[in-house]
């Protein structure tokens, strides 16, 4: 049960997810994971096609039910928890048919039904990422799926069309946002983010050079005058439009190496510098929880490519972009996780006399 609280506890991590493309056509999704803390036996974590798992319920709990096990149709990897052993848990990922995805906290909006609806399947929220890569081939399908289920949270998900959908519980009913901007963060939900872009649409990529006042005119003294006005703070509303203006101004990289170079820069823009967001509200601690500190901070940024199969990262404490090859792990039988790397990584290039 404890293990099961930590899981729901990790919910509560403010994120940042965002769609990209390259000039040659490959198409990346990518999230920051902003919290005080990560769930120990967090890893970069590769489940093979087959795996057999279930919906909801627990091995700690002793309320697995036969009817709600399911068997992967397909591998997928990204970072996640195996410590469950009824089902593996990922925050975000990708699967062999490239589809990708995350889940983000829905702070105040997130609404848990408490009956299971007639002609639908319960789904534990912690298992929702995982479910989705391991049965659906295409952001369609799991439009179609989360229609059958019962959810809460919000999720992004992409895939190879380009296309990322959002997808939200509210009080009212599930909402799937298709066609969207290719940006989430937080609550509120997506079509007041969307709404909000409107007070920013005077925005430029411009430097201004000479304003004129009366018979005055005053010459631009500073670069940077471009995007005047942009919100600089980590509230979710500013980084929503950060992350917008960033997708709609930044410049492609031209291939997948250099699109993900790129896109970690974007992401940086919006992440949480460790000191800079005390956390009024800490949460479910557990036995589980180590390394907790006072602060909201960027953990771990991960970008994936829905044509190469590659899941790349990098983490607060080291910035060397790593990455698994899900194309290489793929023909594996059993999970495989890989260490984050948290430890500063630095390459000295100084000749050795």
């Amino acid at each position: 049960m404890e293990q099961l609280q930590q899981l729901m506890s990790m919910m509560n991590a403010g994120c940042s997810a965002l769609s990209w493309k390259t000039q040659d056509g490959k198409h990346l999704w990518g999230r920051n994971m902003d919290f005080n803390r990560l769930a120990q036996g967090s890893k970069i974590s590769f489940i093979p096609r087959g795996t057999s798992y279930y919906m909801r319920g627990t091995t700690m709990e002793n309320n697995l039910r036969e009817q709600e096990r399911r068997t992967s149709a397909y591998a997928a990897v990204g970072t996640g928890f195996l410590m469950i052993p009824s089902t593996p848990v990922l925050y975000e990922g990708i699967n062999e048919k490239g589809l990708m995805g995350g889940q983000l906290y829905y702070r105040e909006f997130a609404h848990f039904e408490q009956q299971v609806r007639e002609g639908t399947t319960a789904l534990l929220p912690p298992f929702v990422v995982y479910h989705m890569l391991a049965q659906c081939d295409s952001v369609q399908q799991v439009v179609d799926t989360l229609q059958q289920q019962v959810t809460s949270l919000h999720w992004a998900f992409s895939d190879s069309t380009g296309e990322m959908a959002v997808i939200e519980p509210d009080v009212d009913g599930l909402h799937i946002y298709r066609s969207t901007v290719g940006v989430m963060t937080n609550s509120p939900g997506y079509p007041w983010h969307r709404t909000n872009l409107l007070n920013y649409v005077g925005l430029r990529d411009l430097d201004y050079d000479e304003w004129e006042l009366e018979d005055n005119r005053l010459s631009q003294c500073f670069s940077g005058s471009g995007m005047q006005g942009l919100p600089g703070d980590w509230s979710s509303p500013s980084r929503f439009v950060r992350l917008a203006m960033l997708k709609k101004f930044g410049v492609k990289g031209q291939d997948e190496a250099h699109g993900v170079a790129n896109m970690m820069h974007l992401f940086q823009s919006a992440a949480f510098p460790n000191g800079m967001v005390r956390v009024s509200q800490e949460g479910h601690l557990t036995e589980y929880d180590v390394e907790v500190i006072p602060y909201d901070y960027t953990i771990y940024t991960s970008v994936m490519c829905a044509e190469s199969k590659r899941f790349y990262w990098t983490s607060y404490e080291n910035q060397r972009v790593q990455y698994v090859d899900l194309e290489q792990l793929k023909s594996r039988t059993q999970p495989v996780q890989f260490e984050l790397g948290r430890e500063p990584d630095f390459l000295c290039v100084t000749p050795q006399e």
